[in-house]
């Protein structure tokens, strides 16, 4: 009698360059350029532009890495400018209440800031609610990409008050992504927590380096 054939999954793995809120920093985006040559993917988290301004040099040093990227607007530049300033960048993928697929690893992404912010007509901004329309299709997502942190997580100002997005963390503990790539709240940037199973990181300028595991 034959011996029934034992099948054993084995775990995808992706290794991610993350990073956020560069604000026109050159010396930081080829920092970035230089990293991407040792992963996998580019996560980009929001906010390569200040107050709407020089966001095509920024992409314009990014759009060398030859890896897939992916990013989401922050509240310094809209989701049209940012597709824009990225039709030079054929790697590229700008998210923004939409997903893609890449190499079995699946991403969602929301940008502008969210909650609406007091920064006046040049921020990217989103109501909660306007949030979780834009968040209605992000079931089973593996990495979930925003500007905004959930509320709660990462999200600490320099004053300790928590300035993340309610529908974020909705939506983080509904559909429970492996990860989420933040930024936006500069005081907690480089820091990361769990929310439930998944892991929050606000990626901040430097850039880090994770290595996504999907089990």
């Amino acid at each position: 009698m034959m011996g029934r054939l034992a099948v054993r999954k084995v775990d995808l793995k992706m290794k991610l360059l993350l990073f956020s809120d560069l604000h026109r920093d050159r010396e930081a985006a080829e920092a970035l350029s230089t990293l991407a040559s040792n992963v996998d993917v580019v996560v980009g988290a929001g906010d390569f532009a200040s107050l709407r301004q020089g966001l095509a040099t920024t992409i314009e040093v990014l759009q060398e890495i030859d890896r897939p990227a992916v990013l989401v607007p922050g509240n310094a530049e809209s989701v049209e400018e940012l597709t824009e300033a990225c039709r030079q960048w054929p790697t590229a993928h700008v998210l923004h209440g939409t997903p893609v697929n890449i190499a079995g690893v699946s991403f969602f992404g929301i940008g502008g800031a969210i909650p609406i912010t007091p920064f006046g007509s040049w921020s990217y901004d989103f109501s909660e609610d306007d949030a979780r329309a834009l968040l209605a299709n992000c079931s089973h997502v593996d990495v979930l990409v925003t500007h905004s942190p959930p509320k709660g997580v990462v999200d600490v100002s320099s004053r300790g008050d928590h300035l993340g997005s309610a529908a974020i963390r909705e939506a983080v503990e509904q559909y429970r992504p492996e990860l989420v790539v933040c930024g936006h709240i500069h005081d907690s940037a480089g820091k990361q927590a769990t929310l439930g199973p998944t892991t929050v990181i606000n990626a901040g300028p430097l850039g880090l380096i994770f290595e996504f595991i999907d089990r």
